[in-house]
């Protein structure tokens, strides 16, 4: 339900220790900010998704960024490059489209995970957007118990 300024947010905790993230948990953060965009596209059709991702977009091309430039999890190797500062980063062409390409690609992945996700769970996402219309926010644990309705909540996202 779009409200404030944000038209709408997400928070996510943190249940472990996040000075060592894996690429799968990037991956998974990818596609849950990309659920929104997702949803609008389910939900209204490709031709009235709104500029409400437009801050998760740009959350998604940094992270993808980070994984294919600085955390050498991408196709493009296992390498670090150093964005150059005020003269910017001084690579090929090659290399240039080849990091656009990786980057295009776990935006699209993650944005594939989360329209497949929502696509299976439909009638979670009717049930969850039902209750958001009449309360405007959800706490993390009404969130559980909904989704609980639906399918197994794993153990250690009941524990958070």
């Amino acid at each position: 339900v779009p409200r404030g300024q944000a038209k709408g947010l997400t928070w996510f905790t943190p249940g472990e220790d996040q000075s060592l993230v894996s690429a799968n948990m990037l991956k998974a953060r990818i596609a849950g900010a990309l659920g929104g965009r997702a949803a609008e596209q389910l939900v209204f059709g490709s031709g009235q998704v709104t500029t409400g991702a437009g801050g998760d977009l740009q959350q998604v091309e940094q992270m993808a960024r980070a994984m294919v430039t600085q955390l050498g999890m991408s196709s493009v190797g296992t390498l670090a490059i150093d964005d150059g500062g005020f003269m910017g980063p001084s690579y090929s062409e090659e290399l240039s489209t080849k990091i656009d390409q990786a980057i295009r690609d776990l935006s699209d992945e993650g944005y594939l995970l989360a329209l497949r996700l929502l696509m299976e769970n439909r009638a979670c996402l009717d049930k969850i957007a039902d209750e958001l219309v009449e309360a405007e926010t959800i706490s993390g644990d009404r969130l559980r118990e909904m989704v609980a309705d639906f399918t197994k909540v794993p153990e250690k996202l009941a524990a958070v």
